[in-house]
């Protein structure tokens, strides 16, 4: 079922306009929500999280993400000096390759440079700032909203028509639930992941009173561009070794490699809210950033004012450049093949 028209949720009030694109279609936004009152609200642009509200022992409600009150905000956003991708769904590749091409069944791709001489989070035009359609809704017990995108063969130069579905559910254990599943009809490489960036104290505040849990022994090396040398790092003694919990680094962009997939993944604590949130996925690597910044330029939710150390990004995902890398876990898709990708964020009380 494909649904493109307001009217078809003029019944429901779990969604409502979000303002115009340039072309002037409609943008909605969409709610979720549990039993228990947490709230998260994901609009058709990017398949984008706004917001996501957390009950915290104490009974009030905390919006635990970083986000824009207007879909112009998100446009604006991208023409910032380093777009922030607030809450956004990444592709066709997340993360960096190596000076923008690739070479897939000895055909070489030359993809956008966006980020230095290198191509970052799918080019110019990812799936971040396309307009996906909602073709399923549901309501009840672990409501759930699908989302579904077509992505023309060629298009940033990927290799191949690429369907894609995300479907969010907000489960009454507290999980806000991620499912990627993705078709090509030629071969193709491929990289989903999650852009929220989080902030367990509030989206107004900073993360650096919260620590960080990461079930990982090493993480990939990088260059100066950032970029994967195909070597790892240690992490025994190192001062991202986060297998012992430790408060949030003031800066990080780095990828991590999970130890036991299916296992948590990385976990954040806030002792002000009590709250915590585990990061489960079927991913090899959870990328930790934390730095994105509206430069003074934009205001965030409630004209919050964001800074470097607002929220702290934990993009579930493939190693970046793999598709360069033959020592890397698999980045390619084969034709008709299905790529599937799980996250689980969840959100308990630490007591």
């Amino acid at each position: 079922m494909e649904i493109k028209h307001k009217s078809h949720f003029q019944e429901t009030s779990n969604s409502k306009s979000f303002g115009f694109m340039p072309d002037n279609e409609e943008i909605f936004s969409f709610e979720l929500s549990n039993k228990n009152g947490m709230k998260v609200q994901i609009i058709n642009y990017g398949a984008t999280v706004t917001s996501l509200e957390i009950p915290t022992s104490e009974g009030k409600l905390v919006d635990v993400v970083l986000g824009f009150d207007s879909l112009s905000s998100y446009l604006e956003s991208y023409f910032l000096p380093s777009a922030p991708y607030f809450g956004t769904t990444v592709g066709r590749y997340a993360g960096r390759i190596n000076k923008g091409s690739f070479t897939l069944n000895g055909k070489t791709y030359e993809l956008t440079k966006n980020n230095n001489s290198n191509s970052l989070h799918g080019g110019n035009t990812g799936f971040g700032k396309k307009v996906w359609n909602v073709t399923n809704l549901t309501s009840g017990e672990n409501p759930s909203i699908t989302f579904s995108l077509l992505s023309e063969n060629l298009d940033e130069n990927y290799p191949g028509e690429l369907q894609v579905d995300l479907t969010y559910t907000l489960t009454e254990e507290n999980e806000l639930k991620l499912t990627y599943t993705a078709v090509s009809t030629e071969d193709t490489v491929i990289n989903l992941t999650h852009h929220s960036y989080f902030n367990l104290d509030g989206h107004n505040s900073t993360v650096l009173d919260q620590q960080i849990f990461i079930d990982a022994e090493k993480m990939l090396e990088t260059n100066h561009e950032n970029i994967p040398t195909g070597k790892f790092t240690d992490l025994t003694n190192h001062d991202f070794d986060f297998r012992i919990q430790k408060n949030c680094p003031a800066s990080i962009d780095n990828s991590f490699v999970i130890n036991q997939t299916n296992n948590v993944a990385a976990v954040l604590f806030s002792s002000k809210n009590n709250l915590k949130m585990s990061v489960y996925t079927n991913q090899p690597s959870v990328h930790i950033y934390v730095g994105g910044n509206c430069f003074d330029v934009l205001k965030g939710k409630n004209d919050a004012v964001y800074h470097k150390t607002s929220g702290i990004c934990f993009e579930t995902q493939n190693f970046p450049d793999a598709p360069n890398q033959s020592h890397f876990p698999n980045s390619v898709l084969k034709k008709g093949e299905e790529y599937k990708q799980q996250t689980v964020y969840k959100f308990e009380n630490i007591n």
